[in-house]
Formats: C-alpha cells, structure tokens, sequence
C-alpha cells in the first residue's frame, strides 16, 4: 500500500485545526503542517496531533508556501486539506481505494461543498466545486500564483473525480468573510499590477454586475434562498474591490 501525507498551510487556526486532523489522522502516514506565522494555539494543536510542523514566516503567496510544503513530504501521496475542511467517511474510502490502485498518471479530484453562515450552499456555483487535491507527490506541484493557486496537470495526465464529499466551513462570520475578500482581493491586485496589468471603474463595475447574475440566476442561487442572495451580493462586492484596488494603484502611477 503507497504511503500517503495530509498536507496544510496555516495561520491562526486553532478554531478549525483539530477538527480538520480529526478526520486524516487514524489513516494518514504523515501530517505535514507549514505555518507562516501563527500567534495562537496552532502549533501546540498541531504538536498533539504529532504533526510535523514547520515555520515560514517569508510569505511569497499561497502558491509558493504549498510548493515549500510539498519539499517536506516524504509519502507517495499528497493530500491537500485547508484548516476548515472535513473528509467524510465516503471521500476517506475513495482516497484509500484510489491509492490502493495506484494508477499513473492520474490527478485525483475532491468535490467540495461549503457551508455559509449556518447554511449548505447546493447551488450557486458552489456545489459541486471540484479540486484537485490529491496526487502522487513526485509527479506535479502547485502553481507560482499568489491567490487561487492551483495544481499543474502535467501533458497526458487525466483528473480523476472521487466519490464523497469534502466538507468546508468557510467563514465564521460576516467580518470573517470581509476580511478574506480584502486579503485575497490584495493579492489578486499585487498579481495583476506586477503583471503589469490595469482597469478602470467601469469594468469593475461589469465584472462586479456578472458575477452576481452569475452566481444568482445562471448558476440559479436563488434556489438557495436568502443565503444564496447574500453570497451573490457579497461575490459581487469582493469582485468589485479587487478591480477598484487595482484601479487606485494604476490612478497613483500618474
């Protein structure tokens, strides 16, 4: 049997870290954990889990911290979790099944469903949300991105979809979910602008009004009820303010 190694990159994540390890850790080889900087209960957290945990505090970008992550991995597979995910016992035996194959050239997909505000979300373009997570650990990696990083599918490599679901508690509250907007939102900015990229208002605009009749009637959030109103008018905001972000810094240039 290929051994196999749960995978995170954390910070201050002592509200969701055990219960995330709760679900890998009577059937994972290794628990590999890279912190960039945690100032409550995570590493002692992660030290009762017996994970290896490791400190890199020179944040380039959630692409680069997963790449420094993967070096640290010793087993056959990989599986990348993010803190406040939860394997569920069917995802659990298709991950164990698939690595019992150990077929080549295959990159492993998870379906995620997410929670908001209290709420599974089953439309809205949110469900099912495929990621490729699990993979052999010497055949790919992760992207350079700095936000919404994702995993190289090598030439002649298939993906995979796995049975199960992997669940995910995504915010905790409504300044929880301002404070992620702003965050990724920057690094979506810092991505852009060093590509040298640039936008205007009205564009923000556009973008920011798609992504709500995306979310809302394409993808048919509506039948999420008033949940599903509120996640496309939240998407449509952090949509918004990540062009407007971009936009200032090309206004400061001139």
């Amino acid at each position: 049997m290929p051994s196999i190694a749960a995978a995170l990159i954390v910070k201050n994540e002592e509200k969701d870290l055990a219960a995330c390890l709760d679900t890998v850790k009577d059937w994972v080889d290794e628990i590999i954990i890279v912190d960039s900087g945690s100032t409550d209960n995570t590493p002692t957290i992660a030290e009762k889990y017996g994970a290896k945990f490791y400190i890199h505090t020179d944040w380039q970008g959630f692409g680069k911290q997963r790449q420094l992550a993967q070096q640290y991995v010793t087993s056959d597979y990989v599986l990348w979790l993010d803190a406040d995910e939860r394997i569920t016992e069917i995802l659990k035996k298709s991950i164990q099944y698939a690595i019992e194959k150990d077929e080549n050239n295959v990159i492993y997909a998870l379906s995620r469903q997410s929670e908001f505000f209290g709420k599974m979300i089953y439309h809205s373009g949110w469900y099912p949300d495929y990621v490729t997570r699990l993979y052999k650990t010497k055949d790919t990696h992760y992207s350079d991105d700095l936000v919404h990083e994702s995993v190289i599918i090598p030439p002649h490599f298939r993906v995979q979809k796995l049975k199960g679901t992997l669940l995910h508690y995504t915010y905790k509250d409504l300044q929880h979910y301002l404070y992620k907007a702003s965050s990724y939102g920057k690094a979506w900015a810092d991505q852009r602008e060093k590509k040298g990229k640039t936008t205007s208002l009205f564009s923000a605009f556009n973008h920011s009004l798609a992504r709500f009749i995306r979310l809302y009637i394409l993808k048919k959030g509506f039948l999420d009820g008033k949940h599903g109103f509120l996640l496309a008018v939240l998407s449509a905001y952090s949509t918004f303010i990540k062009y407007a972000d971009l936009w200032i810094r090309n206004q400061k240039k001139h």
